[in-house]
């Protein structure tokens, strides 16, 4: 491609972006009145997109601010926004009151800050912000305010730039900060290297704010990088500098004295204050937690700064941030392998569905997003996985009474209750309509199923419709026994007006309705997207997504005793790493978790707990096997345990604005090596 068509490319992303960020102030995210003058077109984005620009929103300006305020005792300060598009920073410092002795200078293409003078000087409440404009046309100055410059200069080429920015006026002894958001990314490395140690070199008193892109390697990080190179936008940076680390390498190296990075779920945590944290989270209805965190992870603001008095750190909070790059101790790996199977298994493209196995070999799977007659929707076939002859076939299940409304739920817990019975519980339709309820699923089939026609089902609607404990999803149901009676152990979850629940109900398997059992010991907090397995008579609940939508690592047994049940926390060492997500087996006294989301690094592989010594280690998963990114988040597995495996069903999500990934086919992880492993 010719360098100004990849040029064109590059200019598209930021008009892009700028509709998403006027969609974002549209709906509370950012308090920004100038965004919608400069935008152009108006298109609404989905809540994921709106806090994925609300972050770098947020981060952008915490650190634009504190520079002004570290740098106000100085008689002028300097910000050199790099690629800056049609980004309204100075709009809003100005309307702000806090440029009084700053001057702005924007460069981005000649095409760009053309088209970008033009609207500011057809717009009155842009052009009376600027004010008196003069010496336009000079070179390359398309635009003369006493504060603000324009200058069309392509960023690759830094003579031009030199030039471009002495005649602009600008002093290489005064504060300078240089602003880059998803900008050197796209240069190929020697250049934007150069520009990193030319700001350096040139510069007294300088700062550098950094927002891109980070953590290629990974299955979001691969969708990530195919996406912008479907744009033909590739992200050069992230081959030689993958992580945060290497990063802040870089700048070291480059001449800079001081450097600070953080990924953006650090930032979130660390520089954004709580209650400002609890208003972004309530004004949209959410339900994206993996895919924001996922996001969140392969972002980064990094600051840096040289000869600055005091020193420049905005990164630096009375808060901890967890170390974005720090290593997890693994114990050795499993490996995944595509399953045998008779011939292709369509259908099972999906996320936030529920499999289940309904009797040996045989495995329903229903409901979650995913992938039906080549399009995206929320899943109406109900589909059966049998092994027969050491290999699986698949189908879709025959409804008995395909009239009767499923309603396509997502986040739903299925509980065999008896042969041939099975207990629908909760799931959602969208996150802002109300939880839904209970059904019973009939099955009907020939004595030795062995093709998945065999095999039917029958819906059966409850009346009333539901307990209303049932109102919730990504809870968990688990089969328990009191005095030996069975009930159904509902625990946890969201619901419309409850983002987490911590309450549970031990649901009467035959009337359908909540008992009283008492429960006494430390009551967990509240979490949804936990896992939740039966064991010796009680429930292992691990992990889950907590009330300030933070990942909870502890690990709870409700244990049965005479007169009730007890909650005990179980102790593992070293200490789980916090998940959600995920979901777990228990097997000869080890409980395993498997995939899920964490705030590290790395992905989630394979956790085992010994259930009676506490030890807790890591395996990851060798997916070199397979042809596609094994994406472990909001899939559905299931344990065989006479063949110590475990067979991994869909998983995957919608990839923030990158597009949605679902894992092609069944996976295969062969456990033997770690469940003899002491």
């Amino acid at each position: 491609a010719s360098a100004m068509s990849l040029s064109r490319q590059v200019q598209g992303t930021g008009g892009s972006s700028a509709v998403s960020k006027c969609s974002a102030a549209a709906r509370g995210y950012i308090q920004d009145r100038f965004l919608p003058l400069l935008a152009g077109r108006r298109r609404r984005r989905a809540p994921l997109v709106h806090r994925g620009y609300y972050i770098r929103a947020r981060a952008v300006d915490h650190c634009v601010q504190d520079f002004l305020l570290k740098t106000r005792g100085h008689p002028r300060t300097q910000i050199l926004s790099l690629g800056a598009g049609f980004d309204s920073l100075y709009f809003r410092l100005k309307d702000m009151g806090l440029l009084h002795h700053s001057v702005v200078y924007e460069v981005d293409f000649p095409n760009v800050t053309y088209q970008k003078a033009a609207l500011i000087k057809r717009v009155k409440e842009l052009s009376a912000l600027v004010g008196d404009t003069r010496g336009e046309g000079l070179g390359a100055i398309t635009f003369f305010g006493e504060d603000y410059k324009l200058l069309g200069v392509d960023l690759s080429e830094l003579p031009k730039l030199e030039r471009a920015l002495e005649e602009a006026g600008v002093d290489n002894e005064t504060p300078t900060l240089f602003i880059a958001e998803v900008v050197l990314t796209y240069m190929e490395n020697s250049r934007s290297d150069a520009l990193v140690q030319w700001a350096a070199e040139r510069f007294s008193r300088a700062c550098f704010l950094l927002y891109e892109q980070t953590r290629p390697g990974d299955p979001f990080g691969h969708v990530m990088q195919q996406h912008f190179s479907q744009l033909n936008s590739a992200l050069h940076s992230l081959a030689q500098y993958p992580d945060c680390g290497a990063q802040q390498r870089r700048f070291l190296e480059k001449g800079w004295t001081e450097c600070s990075v953080m990924d953006m779920n650090a930032f979130f945590t660390c520089c954004t204050p709580e209650d400002e944290q609890q208003r972004v989270q309530a004004l949209e209805p959410f339900d994206e937690y993996e895919e924001w965190h996922l996001k969140c992870s392969h972002y980064f603001v990094l600051a840096a700064s040289k000869g600055m008095e005091p020193s420049w750190t905005p990164l630096l909070t009375d808060t901890t941030a967890p170390d974005c790059d720090s290593p997890v101790r693994v114990a050795g790996s499993v490996t995944a392998a595509v399953c045998a199977k008779h011939s292709e298994i369509p259908g099972l493209r999906r996320y936030g569905h529920h499999s289940a196995l309904i009797k040996p070999n045989v495995i329903l799977t229903t409901g979650g997003f995913g992938e039906e007659e080549a399009q995206h929707c929320r899943m109406r076939n109900f589909h059966v996985l049998i092994k027969h002859a050491g290999c699986w076939k698949a189908g879709s299940v025959k409804r008995k009474n395909p009239d009767k409304r499923w309603d396509e739920r997502l986040y739903h817990t299925v509980s065999c209750l008896s042969n041939g019975l099975a207990l629908v519980v909760g799931g959602r339709t969208s996150p802002s309509s109300a939880g839904l309820g209970m059904l019973w699923l009939k099955f009907c089939e020939t004595r030795h199923a062995s093709e998945p026609g065999d095999i039917t089902v029958e819906l059966v609607s409850l009346e009333p419709a539901a307990e209303p404990a049932a109102l919730r999803w990504r809870h968990s149901a688990t089969e328990v026994t009191f005095r030996g009676e069975q009930y159904l152990f509902l625990y946890g979850g969201r619901s419309t007006l409850e983002p987490v629940l911590g309450d549970w109900c031990f649901l009467r398997i035959q009337e359908l309705s909540c008992a009283v059992i008492p429960v006494e010991g430390p009551v967990p907090e509240g979490r949804h997207s936990h896992s939740a397995c039966g064991w010796e008579g009680g429930v292992l609940i691990a992990g889950g997504l907590g009330a300030a939508e933070q990942p909870l690592g502890s690990v709870f047994f409700l244990r049965e005793l005479n007169h009730g049940f007890q909650w005990q926390a179980v102790g593992t060492h070293p200490p789980l790493i916090p998940r959600y997500s995920h979901t777990a087996h228990v097997h000869d006294a080890k409980l395993l978790l498997v995939g899920g989301v964490w705030l590290h690094s790395s992905v989630p592989g394979v956790t085992v707990i010994d259930l009676t010594t506490g030890l807790c280690l890591d395996y990851t998963i060798n997916a070199e096997h397979l042809e596609w990114p094994l994406m472990l988040h909001n899939h559905s597995s299931v344990l065989l345990p006479e063949e110590e495996e475990l067979l991994l069903i869909g998983g995957g999500g919608n990839c923030f604005s990158f597009g949605t990934h679902l894992n092609s086919e069944p996976v295969v992880l062969s456990l033997s090596n770690i469940l003899t492993s002491r």
